[in-house]
């Protein structure tokens, strides 16, 4: 039950009732590592417009899909905001460190990885779409995600899986998953997480990415995890993160 000293965070929702997509993961993982009061309102694809637009202005020209998204929270002062980056910087500012652990969103690591995850998301969009629409969303935002995509891409779902998807996905990532290999080695002797023992919003970023991955491709998931070069150093940073996720892991 929300209170007005909570923060609302907006999510949508698998068929499960469940977070699976990566930027809200990035949030969630944020929230809960800060232990900040919040309660999550879930939003189906077609509701996000309808309760957001009210509050802020669309991040992209509408009726673009990029226009209202999620993540979004609504702050105890009534202040709504969108984008995960945008997000974690104002939970930095209003949750300050030392009273609240630190994100340490300067850190090199996370400007590095950063840079490698769009690469690695525009080239398994043949994946995760598909992998949307046919495992995760549910009957309310599946057909609106289905066709905003269909019309995106001009194919079809199954024609975007056949074209972009499969082992074949995995195999042009090779190069980037092991760039974020190395990034994650570096500290492995000190512990699981890309600052070895430290926790920071980077290993949010890329526990997001796995979980997200996992929750569109259950099957392929051991070919993501193995064309990183490392399986296990990926398994102990999900490990790692198991106590900020709640139970969703």
């Amino acid at each position: 039950m929300a209170n007005q000293d909570q923060i609302t965070f907006f999510d949508i929702p698998s068929k499960d009732g469940r977070t699976w997509s990566l930027n809200p993961w990035k949030t969630r993982f944020a929230l809960n590592y800060k232990s900040l009061p919040y309660h999550t309102q879930w939003l189906e694809y077609p509701d996000i417009r309808p309760t957001l637009s009210p509050h802020l202005p669309p991040a992209a020209p509408e009726p673009s899909t990029s226009a209202y998204t999620i993540p979004s929270i609504r702050f105890p002062d009534g202040t709504y905001l969108m984008d995960s980056k945008k997000i974690a910087l104002a939970l930095e500012d209003r949750y300050p460190a030392p009273q609240y652990p630190s994100l340490h969103l300067d850190s090199p690591v996370l400007a590095k990885l950063e840079a490698i995850i769009p690469g690695l998301m525009n080239n398994l969009v043949g994946v995760f779409v598909p992998g949307a629409v046919k495992k995760i969303l549910g009957p309310q935002s599946q057909p609106y995600f289905k066709s905003t995509r269909e019309a995106a891409f001009g194919m079809t779902i199954d024609e975007l899986q056949k074209t972009q998807g499969g082992v074949q996905a995995y195999e042009k990532i090779r190069e980037e998953l092991s760039e974020v290999t190395a990034l994650l080695k570096q500290t492995a002797t000190a512990g699981p997480f890309f600052e070895g023992d430290k926790v920071t919003y980077t290993d949010f970023v890329w526990a997001g990415f796995l979980l997200f991955m996992r929750a569109a491709d259950e099957e392929g998931f051991d070919k993501l995890l193995e064309a990183t070069g490392d399986k296990e150093a990926h398994e102990r940073l999900l490990e790692g993160v198991k106590p900020w996720a709640r139970d969703d892991i």
